[in-house]
């Protein structure tokens, strides 16, 4: 995966930089993968706008992806990789041995023709599924559940990986992207292998259209509205307003929004760096 940065030839491609897309290699997605999906706008069902700054957008079609990868034992052939507009990483399609198709999150080094397996036996190689008692102290993963067989939750996005850092009883410890560091239940199913199209983050849109095209318009600042919509608007001239909250008065930087109870902050052996 590799970037290009465009000729200045207009004001939009000026800053331009996107995504070769030299590892793509179908266009066409799967049928029976595929599914309907409806934009909201960011409306109720009252039509009543409850989200700001959404709407519009190229129309998408929802991929069906596997992240519980529980056709244990049952080896699969990555037939293509594809584009997904519903994520930032590429997705591969398998055809399994027993005539099954399926879409996962591609990890990065994938190629079309290899085979992939998923369970207890499976090899630590890139695109197998296993539980993290059977990976080896030191692998990177991607795709980790939280709970045995309820499918991939974590380390999902373009160029994600984690560590498996050792091992303590029924459980591994894991250090996240965030650079926190938890325990996870040995049981629990990881892929092999950081996710793929790790430039995603290097691309940059270029003019203002490209995120309307993304669904996403105009955001504007509270420090820019008038004091009876924004605890920060107001005042003379660009005059930036107090302390950084919300529009409806929380504060937005700084002010610890976790629940101090919550259930897995038992796991956490080492909170996110700030």
């Amino acid at each position: 995966m590799a970037v290009r940065k465009l000729k200045p030839t207009t004001p939009g491609q000026r800053h331009k930089v996107i995504g070769t897309f030299e590892e793509i290699t179908a266009s066409v997605p799967e049928k029976s993968l595929v599914v309907g999906k409806k934009a909201s706008g960011g409306r109720n069902n009252e039509g009543k706008m409850t989200m700001r700054y959404l709407g519009g957008g190229h129309k998408r079609k929802f991929r069906i992806i596997d992240f519980k990868r529980n056709k244990d034992g049952i080896p699969a052939t990555v037939k293509s990789i594809e584009y997904d507009p519903n994520r930032s990483a590429r997705i591969a399609l398998l055809y399994y041995a027993d005539g099954a198709k399926a879409y996962i999150v591609s990890p990065n080094g994938l190629q079309v023709g290899q085979t992939v397996i998923s369970g207890a036996e499976a090899a630590p190689e890139i695109g197998n599924a296993l539980p993290m008692a059977n990976i080896p102290v030191g692998t990177v993963v991607h795709n980790i559940e939280l709970r045995p067989g309820q499918g991939a939750k974590m380390v999902r996005s373009a160029g994600a990986f984690a560590q498996l850092t050792s091992r303590e009883g029924d459980y591994v410890i894991i250090r996240m992207p965030s650079g926190e560091t938890r325990k996870i239940l040995a049981a629990c199913k990881a892929t092999i292998g950081s996710v793929g199209n790790s430039d995603h983050a290097l691309e940059k849109s270029g003019k203002a259209g490209r995120s309307r095209w993304l669904g996403r318009r105009p955001h504007n600042r509270g420090v820019v509205m008038n004091p009876v919509d924004h605890p920060m608007g107001g005042g003379e001239g660009r005059s930036s307003g107090g302390h950084p909250r919300s529009r409806k008065g929380l504060y937005a930087k700084g002010l610890k929004t976790r629940a101090p109870k919550k259930h897995s902050s038992k796991y956490i052996i080492e909170r996110r760096k700030k």
